[in-house]
């Protein structure tokens, strides 16, 4: 890039702000840019908690089951 007089060679200070605000966007994940999810929907996201195992069920439990007949 030339310079005249009445536009001097541009020294790039003024780009750090712009770099920095290139770096904030940079930390963002792609999904979160491409898909956000809005924050009352990320507050009501429920809790997940611990499950047994698929299979581990113990059927012949007589404590828990519906009463002989």
């Amino acid at each position: 890039m030339t310079s005249t007089p009445d536009a001097p060679e541009h020294d790039g200070s003024d780009l750090a702000e712009l770099r920095a605000e290139i770096d904030e966007l940079k930390a963002i994940p792609h999904e979160e840019i491409v898909n956000p999810l809005p924050h009352f929907v990320e507050q009501r996201e429920p809790t997940p908690e611990p499950t047994d195992s698929i299979g581990s069920e113990d059927w012949n439990a007589r404590d828990e089951g519906p009463a002989d007949s």
